[in-house]
């Protein structure tokens, strides 16, 4: 009969094996990247590709059981996914970190893994020019807020195709140990956009003309348009640029854009009508939250 102590070196025995097989396993996955970066060199497509990561992800979610916590599995396959994209092309991370709080910069950390470079800098504006600049491939920015007086978004508001895009919000997979003295956040740079099949867009119309707020919702419902947020920004006092958060993935090519654009247009112009960006819609999300409409003051 086999003893406590030798029932247990046994078990021992299995879990290196087992830790053996996961390293062997992480070593042929790297195998793999660099085949992929080594497919990729001269084509200038980006190392980062957020929505690929989320859709892996979910896919871990959907089929994961027993008692390992999936938080933990999400922090181990982040770490990961940071290190795959180090493989294949230099990677550097600016954050919004200001002197209250250091919210945003734990998000950072959990997203893009603990190794990767990242600066902490006091301001936004800061942050925005060292992506733009190229110092950072990407910056962590705070949400937009309905009351920003002088919102950070205004000023990827651009038609040139190199304009740093939304391409994640953050935490993707509950806040774990972040600090609570940030909301979450939205990481800006020149990764690649794609729909993996449950994701928020932002999109900006520019409008001449006074236009109320009820007449947007209005056209955005009439347009099969699900609205999550809402801000606008006066660059004249005619004219302003509109943000709108929409559940889904939309381009300003999408039929549903065009037909909002032709309810709104009988009072008032839009000038003009970008991307934003988007991002994969996260797994601390609820249903119920993806699916509540901004509540706004009808004007």
């Amino acid at each position: 009969m086999a003893t406590s102590k030798t029932t247990l070196d046994e078990l021992r025995r299995r879990l290196d094996d087992i830790d053996d097989q996961v390293h062997d396993l992480l070593m042929k996955r790297a195998e793999v990247v660099q085949q992929v970066a080594t497919t990729k060199r001269g084509t200038n497509t980006p190392a980062l590709r957020p929505g690929r990561e989320a859709m892996i992800l979910r896919r871990l979610a959907g089929r994961h059981a027993g008692a390992f916590p999936f938080p933990s599995l999400v922090r181990m396959w982040r770490e990961m996914l940071a290190a795959t994209v180090a493989m294949q092309a230099k990677f550097a991370v600016a954050v919004y970190l200001p002197e209250d709080g250091n919210g945003y910069w734990d998000l950072a950390r959990d997203h893009f893994g603990s190794h990767t470079p990242m600066t902490p800098y006091q301001s936004i504006g800061q942050v925005i020019r060292a992506v733009t600049d190229g110092q950072a491939s990407v910056g962590v920015l705070p949400m937009p807020h309905e009351d920003d007086a002088d919102p950070w978004w205004r000023f990827f508001v651009s038609d040139d195709e190199t304009t740093p895009r939304v391409l994640a919000r953050l935490p993707f997979s509950g806040r774990g140990n972040a600090r609570s003295d940030g909301d979450d956040a939205l990481a800006v740079g020149r990764g690649t956009l794609e729909a993996t099949g449950a994701d928020h867009s932002l999109i900006v119309f520019e409008t001449h003309g006074a236009i109320s707020r009820a007449r947007i919702f209005s056209g955005l419902s009439a347009s099969k348009l699900t609205c999550t947020f809402f801000a606008d920004y006066k660059t004249s006092r005619e004219t302003a640029l509109n943000l709108i958060e929409l559940a889904d993935f939309v381009q300003p090519g999408d039929p549903r854009l065009l037909q909002f654009k032709a309810h709104i247009g009988s009072t008032t112009d839009v000038e003009r009508m970008l991307s934003l960006g988007s991002y994969a819609t996260p797994l601390s999300m609820s249903k119920t939250a993806q699916a509540t409409h901004l509540r706004t003051r009808r004007t």
